[in-house]
């Protein structure tokens, strides 16, 4: 019997470039208010969330990313041609097939690199994270592009009081290589379906070809019931990610969760009892909820700014649609 030859990857990955890119249109509360009665003050109150941007006609989901991937690959020091993989999470690229993914390896150049969507909401990036650090792992690519990328104002409702203001667009990329030692910790993951009718698209995009559905697909969710699980659930999910990598709050440097609302991050802050000294990201004030991007724009401005550095041990969390879930413990590029 024949014996199949061991992979020969690294023994261990780590991100190694971040990039991000945030639509020209900056949105204040005070567009959003024009079609949903409320206020900026209840807007601010709810969710921490100021402006958001919204992408234009060129802005789209191909050319955020390549954008941000472009940055990423020069933070990481490398070429495209270098890149194995390009992994892409998005729940707002439109066409069924073929994948995104393919567009932007090809626009970016790089050397046939393997190429595919993947749709987990809100802790997409994660999941693609995940998956990068075990195809470095596993020996299949030395460098894998993570993606995350929304138009998430075409799937809001204006007229939805309770989630006209909650979306934003944008794209936040990582290149993820090789390591000498851990800087990508074990995830946690998991879904918990029976709760997918909280966060979901109102109807099929069948019914509005169909002429059943008047109005365009949009996102919805049940905002009471989605808060309770996050900051009660969540907070487990992120505590087992510090127990799996060997770490304590007290060890932490920053903290990126998902930017969703500012509410559910003070919680989680506050559950986990991290002390003052960890820097959090607050990025959803004035990028909005991106789902799948917001950890890796969150994480670039946070690097941008100074506030987190090179070097920094991290957690980050993703929580959303489906209900799904990942959160892992990384060193910062």
């Amino acid at each position: 019997m024949a014996k199949i030859k061991p992979s020969k990857g690294s023994p261990y990955a780590r991100i190694l470039g971040v990039g991000g890119y945030r639509p020209v249109r900056v949105v204040p509360n005070e567009v959003i208010l024009e079609t949903i009665d409320s206020s900026d003050e209840w807007i601010r109150s709810r969710s921490g969330i100021e402006t958001r941007h919204w992408a234009n006609d060129e802005e789209t989901v191909a050319a955020m990313s390549v954008e941000a991937s472009g940055k990423a690959i020069a933070d990481a020091g490398i070429t495209a041609a270098q890149i194995g993989a390009v992994i892409v999470s998005t729940v707002s690229h439109f066409k069924q097939t073929p994948a995104v993914a393919t567009e932007i390896a090809d626009k970016l150049g790089t050397d046939k690199a393997a190429a595919f969507d993947i749709s987990a909401g809100c802790a997409g990036f994660g999941y693609g994270l995940t998956l990068a650090k075990g195809m470095i792992v596993e020996g299949s690519a030395e460098y894998v592009l993570v993606i995350g990328v929304e138009r998430l104002s075409d799937l809001t409702d204006l007229e939805d009081r309770a989630t006209a203001f909650l979306f934003g667009d944008g794209a936040g990329a990582v290149v993820v290589g090789p390591a000498t030692e851990p800087a990508i910790g074990p995830t946690v993951w998991g879904s918990e379906g029976d709760k997918s009718e909280t966060i979901k698209q109102t109807v099929p995009w069948t019914d509005y070809r169909d002429g059943e559905a008047a109005k365009f697909p949009a996102i919805t969710q049940e905002g009471q019931a989605v808060f309770r699980w996050a900051v009660f659930e969540m907070a487990k999910v992120a505590k087992e990610a510090l127990d799996a990598a060997g770490i304590t709050a007290e060890e932490l440097d920053v903290f990126i969760p998902h930017q969703a609302n500012e509410r559910i991050i003070d919680s989680m802050v506050k559950t986990l009892k991290l002390p003052e000294s960890v820097t959090v990201a607050r990025d959803v004030r004035t990028t909005g909820n991106t789902s799948a991007a917001s950890i890796p724009l969150a994480m670039e401005r946070l690097l941008a700014t100074g506030e987190a550095k090179s070097g920094d041990t991290a957690l980050v969390i993703g929580f959303g649609a489906g209900l799904v879930y990942a959160a892992t413990v990384v060193t910062l590029p």
